[in-house]
């Protein structure tokens, strides 16, 4: 008699292996991972952009918003669509720059930054379970070796 549960998707595709590409296994990773940290905050009521986004506001408050764009790796119309909804949601507001009224900075609100500490926790949680398999050390390793992939370069486009 056959279980009644569907199946997981089998892969599409060559496996990764040890031989394969870093690019693409890095890829592979981050489709994962925000696979997995993306459904999280979905049930939190956010999508994977609007977490990225309420997350660089908290990290690094004063940013304009061409300055966030810049960070992100987002369009102007991109990001204006996702300050106008964090904005409608009371997540986020923007204020006028001190110094040019023309700018616009956006701030994460307390509602904002409650919301992303719960979606942070959470994440954490899947990232955790995802290197569950890995030592502590191994796991700091890794992300001594991304930060030095990643370096201070500007990105030339999103992942978002």
């Amino acid at each position: 008699m056959r279980d009644s549960q569907p199946s997981a998707p089998a892969a599409v595709g060559p496996n990764p292996s040890v031989d394969s590409e870093i690019t693409w296994l890095l890829h592979r990773a981050a489709q994962h991972l925000r696979g997995a940290t993306g459904d999280v905050a979905e049930q939190h009521g956010l999508t994977m952009r609007d977490y990225i986004v309420l997350s660089a506001l908290g990290k690094t408050p004063g940013l304009t918003q061409s300055d966030l764009g810049r960070a992100l790796g987002l369009d102007k119309t991109t990001l204006m669509s996702q300050l106008d909804r964090l904005e409608r949601r009371g997540l986020v507001v923007r204020h006028s720059a001190p110094g040019d009224r023309r700018l616009r900075i956006p701030v994460i609100t307390a509602d904002g930054e409650a919301l992303r500490a719960t979606v942070a926790e959470a994440c954490a949680a899947v990232e955790a379970s995802v290197l569950d398999a890995f030592s502590q050390r191994q796991v700091q390793t890794l992300r001594r070796m991304l930060v030095a992939i990643i370096g201070d370069s500007a990105d030339r486009g999103s992942c978002l």
